[in-house]
């Protein structure tokens, strides 16, 4: 369920690996929840690190043509250190669950979703 009255810092606080496996395990409202306010969260996260939307993006383009195990043992799946460990745990929450091409496809579109979020808060202040 997505929260609209949440601030940035209730979003950022969100236990986002969490609504990754629960997501991933469950669908429905598990995974409504993961993609609505688990990416906003996710892109708080990144947007702090100073990740541009463009690296998440390519991420989502890395788990679907490599698998998203794969990308999890990438060494730095974002640039710089805090972002690559942060991307690590997404991935690595992630990739236990994942049995195949549906899978990966899931957590691609949820990276990009991230993406998406990350965009939108870079143009609205103008940053594009």
């Amino acid at each position: 369920m997505t929260h609209q009255n949440m601030t940035d810092e209730e979003l950022i606080a969100l236990d986002v690996p969490l609504m990754i496996r629960y997501g991933m395990m469950f669908g429905g409202a598990h995974r409504a929840a993961l993609f609505g306010d688990g990416a906003i969260a996710a892109a708080l996260r990144a947007e702090r690190l100073e990740v541009q939307p463009r690296s998440v993006a390519y991420l989502a383009e890395v788990v679907r043509r490599g698998g998203t195990r794969m990308a999890s043992e990438l060494p730095e799946p974002l640039p710089g250190p805090e972002a690559g460990a942060l991307a690590r745990d997404w991935l690595g929450t992630a990739a236990p669950m994942v049995k195949g091409v549906a899978e990966d496809e899931i957590v691609a579109r949820w990276l990009e979703a991230v993406a998406a979020v990350l965009e939108l808060r870079l143009r609205t202040r103008g940053g594009l």
